[in-house]
């Protein structure tokens, strides 16, 4: 159980950014880097590092105005289902739970997370700057709570999980009544 909510704690992290959680999971992983995390272990440590840390630079810094998140969700949207499913497998490691399940649920959560943050931007036209220094912060700790701290980290997967189940329940009842407005 405390390898799923790990698991979930990693996915969600990479559901709401790509490059830093990728980043420091090979950073927390000492000398070896990211030898043992699938998909990345066949790619060159130095240009790995160089491009995660690049990405993880263009992450914070674009984020911070309307224009970069726009460019930033088209491409985070893209790739958040590969690198929830990259961060899944890379914290479940001694599991019974066969891999590919563990890489879909990662990648459906990061996908998941990731469309209610694009759903948020274009229903207030923009995120504000208190809520993507949340977001930045609340990736990082997703995920350190993923080895640290699995049931915390797990528990705030869920919450966001509710969060985002809860969105799109908002989103709907907005619509709907967008609807009756107009009739």
């Amino acid at each position: 159980m405390i390898e799923i909510l790990a698991t979930l704690s990693a996915s969600a992290a990479a559901g709401i950014r790509i490059g830093i959680p990728l980043l420091i999971i090979g950073l927390l992983q000492g000398s070896s880097l990211w030898s043992q995390i699938p998909i990345l272990s066949h790619i060159s440590e130095p240009i790995l590092l160089g491009c995660l840390t690049s990405w993880s630079l263009i992450e914070l810094l674009a984020s911070k105005k309307l224009w970069g998140q726009r460019l930033l969700q088209l491409i985070q949207l893209l790739m958040s289902p590969l690198a929830g499913a990259i961060m899944g497998l890379a914290v479940a490691s001694a599991t019974a739970t066969p891999n590919w399940l563990i890489a879909l649920t990662g990648g459906l959560l990061a996908l998941v997370l990731q469309l209610v943050q694009v759903g948020w931007f274009y229903r207030l036209r923009g995120l504000p700057l208190w809520a993507v220094f949340l977001q930045d912060t609340l990736c990082i700790a997703l995920v350190l709570f993923a080895f640290d701290a699995p049931w915390q980290g797990g528990l705030i997967a869920l919450i966001l999980l509710w969060f985002a189940v809860r969105s799109g329940k908002q989103w709907y009842d907005w619509y709907r009544q967008g609807l009756k407005t107009r009739d």
